[in-house]
């Protein structure tokens, strides 16, 4: 990431990747003769699109320029053909770019510090009781902090690492079960992505994430990949599909959930119909789950994690 850091700013870097996606015929321009070195959209044509100056426009993408108007934010976005979570995030982008570099640290000078990585007593109990669905309780950076049962048995292979390695996006991408558990692997990888991406462009400082991109952008060349496209969206529900090497195949509605009172963490749920193989192998999963000594705590793994985001 700190490279990155020296190569323009976040909001340029996210608008250069992005025209890049965008081809003449998509906005009705005739692609001309001859070949294009662009592999999208020209910067002089995404300005005219735009109703903005080839200058100006040059200046916000080179980091040169970093106090674009809201309705030239809103203008881009339409130029980009950019969906609402996109748009929303350009607009964050803006505004981060329009800020002093010495307020996004601390008075120090130093990048701010982590987020509490303490699970509160109450959300522990609530994993308790949403067995045997799957859940757990991760960081603004996927680590898990704490989760039941099912919901470390649910990800086959996580519970043999150290609980301060535990973390949902270097389990995609580095451990070797994962590609065979998801029956969409490189639609799960980039959700993780989007995820951490959007953490990056609004927070680039952030100490939580930068250890983490950076051990994934060297182990891992999909994540390099990805992790240029500057894709932003996340998925906060929908259904997955497993096929898991101890209770067969399964297919799970889940459900990821802000939690207030502590910034970044998310209550991440699976559910499944009573009465049917799904949730039987949830049950199952739940037994497979528990230690002989803690058959009824969730796991918490906040304070031997906290290590992973120094």
């Amino acid at each position: 990431m700190k490279s990155e850091q020296h190569n323009g700013t976040e909001l340029g870097r996210f608008l250069r990747a992005h025209r890049a996606r965008v081809t003449p015929e998509d906005v009705g321009l005739a692609a001309g003769s001859g070949v294009r070195r662009t592999p999208g959209l020209r910067r002089e044509e995404l300005a005219t699109l735009a109703g903005i100056s080839i200058d100006y426009y040059s200046r916000l993408e080179r980091g040169k320029e970093t106090r674009p108007s809201p309705s030239v934010v809103d203008a881009l976005a339409r130029a980009l053909q950019l969906g609402e979570e996109e748009h929303e995030h350009l607009r964050s982008l803006a505004t981060v770019a329009a800020l002093p570099h010495s307020r996004l640290r601390s008075s120090e000078g130093a990048p701010p510090a982590a987020p509490s990585r303490t699970v509160r007593p109450g959300l522990k109990l609530l994993l308790e009781n949403l067995r045997p669905g799957p859940a757990y309780v991760v960081s603004r950076s996927n680590d898990i902090l704490a989760t039941n049962p099912a919901g470390l048995r649910l990800l086959a292979g996580i519970e043999e690492w150290p609980a301060k390695q535990r973390n949902i996006a270097r389990y995609v991408f580095l451990h070797p079960a994962a590609r065979d558990l998801f029956e969409d692997w490189h639609h799960q990888v980039r959700g993780c992505v989007a995820r951490l991406r959007a953490l990056a462009g609004t927070d680039p400082d952030a100490p939580d994430l930068a250890q983490l991109v950076g051990e994934l952008l060297l182990k891992s060349p999909d994540f390099a990949r990805l992790w240029e496209r500057y894709d932003v969206k996340s998925r906060a529900q929908g259904r997955k599909t497993f096929h898991h090497p101890e209770v067969g195949d399964l297919t799970l509605g889940y459900q990821s959930l802000l939690l207030e009172g502590t910034p970044g963490h998310r209550l991440i749920a699976y559910y499944a119909e009573p009465a049917t193989p799904e949730h039987d192998a949830m049950a199952l999963l739940d037994l497979l789950g528990q230690e002989p000594a803690t058959r009824t705590a969730p796991r918490d793994t906040s304070s031997d994690a906290a290590s992973s985001a120094s």
